[in-house]
């Protein structure tokens, strides 16, 4: 899971491999794969590597080296 933050300034966190797109409307804005839109302040490069850091704890990249 990967903590974000709403607009509201609520934080809360989100499973990384639920997300099927990322786009700037300038908005940070995740499509899940159950197809609710979350929008969220870290701009894009932040929730990038908040996913790299998530799936080196996990061991998510020992299975695509």
């Amino acid at each position: 899971m990967i903590q974000v933050t709403r607009l509201n300034g609520l934080e809360y966190y989100i499973n990384p491999h639920q997300i099927e797109s990322i786009e700037t409307r300038p908005d940070t804005t995740f499509l899940m794969l159950s197809g609710k839109v979350v929008i969220v302040k870290e701009n894009v490069t932040e929730v990038i590597d908040k996913i790299v850091e998530y799936r080196r704890r996990i061991g998510g990249f020992k299975n695509e080296e």
